[in-house]
Formats: C-alpha cells, sequence, structure tokens
C-alpha cells in the first residue's frame, strides 16, 4: 500500500513537473515566435518604406538628368516632370530650384518673378543682395492650386535648408534635411539632388560648385512616409519613426518589448520602430500547469501536435513554392500540369507548355555577382506574371530555367502569350542599372490533341522547341512540330 502510494506520488510529480515545464517551454518557444514575428514585421515595414523613399529619390535624379541634357527649362516641361514625380505615394511635392548670381538677378526676376526670403517676423520680402541666390522657380504638387506657393523663395536664405542644400552642391549626391515644417503642407523633410552643366568636369567639390545649375528638389511628408511603411502592418501594431534619437511619429516615449528596423532616405538614416500587442499570455499555460496534472499533461501535447502541425505546413508551402521567385518549385509545377493534362483529356480542350531559358545569364553572375543575378531572377518572375492569366500556372524549374503552362489555351493563342513573353523579357530594364537586360529563349509544346501524350513527353517536347530557339540566337520562341523533329534526329537527315 505504502509503495503503491509513494509510487502514485512520485509519477503525480512527475507528470506535475513535466507539465509545468511543457507549459514553461511552450511560453518561452511562443515568445521567441512573437519577438521573431515582430522583428519581421518592422523589418518588412522598414523595407516598404525605404523602397518608397528611394523610389522617388531616384525619379528626382531622373528629373536632374533630364533637365541636365535640356538646360532651358521651360515651365510647361517642368509641368511635365514635376507632375510625374509626385504621382508617387510618399512624395508630396516637387521644385526645381534656379542658381541665379547677383548680375544675373534683374534678368531673372523679368523672366519669372521676384525673389524673395523671409524676414525676422516671418514674412515673405524682398531677397537681401547676396552673391548668389537659389530661388524656388518652378514646383508642383499633389494639389493643382498649391503649385505657385513659395515661388521665387531664396531657399539658400532659409538657415534650415541652406546647409543642405550646399551639401548637396559639394558632394553631388540626394541630400535629405532633418524633419521640418515644409513650404506646402506639414512636416516633413526636403531632398535636395543637384543638377551640374552638362559636359562640365565635378571630380572636385570646386569644380561641382562652378558647374551647379540648380537643383531637382523633392518634399516627403512624414505623414505619407508614415503610411507607406504601415500599409503592411496589422491595424493594431503601435509604431515610431526615429531620426537621430527623437522620435518624429508616433507616440513619444520608449515602446517597451518593441521591434526596430532602420532605413535610409537620401543620406539620412531613419529608425522604425514596431510593437505588436498581439503578445502570447503567459499566464494560460501556468494556469493549465497547476490546474492538474493530467490537464498539464494534455495541454502539452496538444500544443506539441499543433505546433508540428503549424510547422508541416510550413515546410508543405516551402515545398510548393520557390524561395527567391515565389513561383512554384518543379514537383509542385509537375503536379499542375499533370492535372491539367487530364482534365484536356476529359473535355477535349488543349493547353501549352512553354519552357523558358533566359540567355546569357551566366554573363551576369560572372560579371555583377550572384546577388544581382538573383534579382534578376526575381523581376523575370515578376514580368511573368503581368503577362499571364490568374489560371495560368508558372514554375521555377531551376537557375535559370523558367516554365509556364496554359491550361485551355489553343494553339495560335500559345503563339501569342510566348510572343509577348520574349518581348517583355526584352524591353524590362533591370532595377541594377549597371546589369544588361536578358533576353528569353522559349519552347511551345502542345496537350490535349494526343490523349495518350505523357507529361515527360510534352516536357521533352518544349525543352526540343526551346534549345531550338537557343540555336537560332536566343530572343525568341519556337513551336514543336514533330515532323521537323523526324527531319533534324540524329541518323535521319
Amino acid at each position: 500500500m505504502r509503495l503503491r502510494f509513494w509510487i502514485g506520488l512520485i509519477a503525480a510529480i512527475v507528470v506535475g513537473v513535466g507539465a509545468v515545464f511543457g507549459s514553461v517551454l511552450v511560453y518561452n518557444h511562443d515568445e521567441d515566435e512573437f519577438h521573431s514575428r515582430q522583428q519581421e514585421e518592422a523589418a518588412r515595414a522598414a523595407k516598404q518604406a525605404q523602397s518608397m523613399g528611394a523610389l522617388s529619390v531616384g525619379e528626382l535624379a531622373a528629373a536632374a538628368s533630364f533637365i541636365k541634357a535640356d538646360r532651358n527649362l521651360t515651365k510647361h516641361e517642368w509641368a511635365i516632370v514635376g507632375r510625374s514625380l509626385v504621382k508617387e505615394e510618399v512624395l508630396h511635392a516637387a521644385a526645381f530650384i534656379d542658381v541665379v548670381r547677383n548680375d544675373e538677378r534683374a534678368k531673372y526676376e523679368r523672366e519669372h518673378f521676384p525673389i524673395i526670403e523671409k524676414n525676422a517676423e516671418g514674412e515673405l520680402v524682398k531677397a537681401k543682395r547676396r552673391p548668389v541666390y537659389y530661388p524656388l522657380t518652378y514646383r508642383a504638387s499633389e494639389k493643382e492650386k498649391l503649385s505657385a506657393v513659395a515661388l521665387g523663395f531664396d531657399v539658400g536664405s532659409d538657415p534650415t535648408r541652406a546647409p543642405y542644400l550646399r551639401r548637396a552642391a559639394n558632394d553631388g549626391k540626394a541630400t535629405s534635411t532633418p524633419v521640418i515644417r515644409l513650404l506646402v503642407g506639414g512636416e516633413g523633410i526636403n531632398v535636395y539632388r543637384a543638377i551640374y552643366r552638362d559636359g562640365a568636369p565635378i571630380k572636385t567639390a570646386a569644380e561641382r560648385r562652378r558647374a551647379l545649375i540648380g537643383f531637382a528638389g523633392g518634399s516627403f511628408l512624414l505623414k505619407s512616409l508614415a503610411a507607406a511603411a504601415v500599409t503592411s502592418l496589422p491595424n493594431d501594431v503601435t509604431t515610431q519613426f526615429d531620426v537621430a534619437h527623437e522620435t518624429v511619429i508616433g507616440p513619444n516615449g520608449e515602446l517597451e518589448d518593441s521591434a526596430t528596423a532602420s532605413f535610409q532616405i537620401a543620406d539620412h538614416t531613419w529608425l522604425l520602430v514596431v510593437r505588436d500587442p498581439n503578445r502570447p499570455d503567459g499566464s494560460l499555460p501556468i494556469l493549465f500547469g497547476a490546474a492538474g496534472l493530467a490537464l498539464a499533461a494534455v495541454l502539452g501535447s496538444l500544443i506539441w501536435v499543433w505546433s508540428r502541425e503549424e510547422r508541416m505546413r510550413e515546410l508543405r508551402r516551402e515545398a510548393d513554392e520557390d524561395s527567391l521567385s515565389g513561383l512554384r518549385t518543379r514537383r509542385r509545377f509537375e503536379q499542375e500540369v499533370r492535372a491539367a493534362m487530364a482534365r484536356s483529356r476529359r473535355d477535349g480542350s488543349t493547353g501549352a507548355l512553354l519552357m523558358l531559358d533566359l540567355d546569357r545569364f551566366k554573363n551576369v553572375n560572372d560579371s555583377y555577382g550572384h546577388p544581382a543575378g538573383d534579382r534578376l531572377i526575381e523581376e523575370v518572375a515578376q514580368v511573368l506574371r503581368r503577362r499571364t492569366r490568374a489560371g495560368d500556372i508558372l514554375g521555377r524549374l531551376g537557375g535559370d530555367e523558367f516554365a509556364v503552362a496554359l491550361p485551355t489555351c489553343r494553339p495560335d493563342e500559345a503563339n501569342v502569350v510566348a510572343e509577348a513573353i520574349v518581348g517583355a523579357i526584352r524591353e524590362h530594364k533591370p532595377v541594377d542599372e549597371e546589369v544588361d537586360s536578358v533576353t528569353v529563349s522559349v519552347g511551345v509544346a502542345v496537350f490535349g490533341i494526343d490523349p495518350l501524350m505523357s507529361y515527360a513527353t510534352l516536357v521533352s517536347e518544349a525543352d526540343t522547341a526551346m534549345y531550338a530557339a537557343k540555336d537560332a540566337g536566343g530572343d525568341g520562341f519556337r513551336v514543336f512540330h514533330p515532323a521537323e523533329l523526324r527531319v533534324t534526329a540524329p541518323g535521319k537527315g
């Protein structure tokens, strides 16, 4: 009796300790998972904000190049350039800032408007005499009625903007101000991109100052920057934007148990702080552990099973989706194409398989490195998505080899799609400007005509046609024709 009691007590203690220990483990696992998810949310939001900011800063650089090539900029020409810039989600206004020296001031004011500055009371008055002025000559904003506000204002007279204007002129790089009151609407930052006289030497700061003809400027509203970042976050997440250890957007004070990620706009680095309130509740596993030995053990088992199922689903997703391009993996692609072939046999329809291989892709990896090649693979995948239907099957079979299956598609329609894909990839300009554009060779094979055709045969025919396109010089497509294959097969020529 006593022996059985102690055995039962020890067993109960062991089960109880195991239940509590399991609950602690579950809690720690949830905590780690929560922090990991919160960090991923912060990184994703920062990447979103940086992408939007970089896109607009890049557009400023493009505008600067246009103005550099066409020195006699007119108001109409700027209106076209400026409006295209402010179409971006975070760029609130764009401006052309002129460079006017004292002996050119009278001519400038006759052709445009007086050069003004702010006095001590904040009123706009005629600019004081100085060697050089930086008047805001043209601007475009989100609201057309605001486009004339502050025209003629000498940006070089403003102590909050002038140092960054001069830095942009000296460095030749996009330069950002700290958070300031914008000339048109709200708090934000200005980004300046210097424009130099076409063909002038600009190797040194002195040469760049002599060659300076103006600036392309952009205004970023803080609320627009924040909106660009938080679109990828759940609604209940709290965010802060910090610059130089100062909070400029979001609640003041330190957010406890938060995640951070940095991003850059021009030459300023921002810190995004994210706090997700949906953290795991530690009281539940502890309560179950204390409530009963058996209940704690059951709870631990259920949580373990649930975690295992979640992991299995994630593994299945990773097995079905290519991590780089987001397209289907070879295995998943084969499964879906086999299903499409079975449907075509049942309903008597036809479909097509397109095998794609990028031309001279190895040169990109060899010349610019594998990261550049990976980015180009992602861009090609995006091009394929834009050029196909929602019901089409897209896959990356490995390296620079892709495949597209077109269910319920006539042969002539498949040719049109193949030609469109070839043209779209040829015309695509890589995001990395130094990377050369690539072309693609496409092979087309039709299924559904022969009910006995196997998947292996279909792939072989599409591969054969693709290599025929590549042998013909690439940048094109070929359709598999059995008769032509017999003529060119070994031993039958």
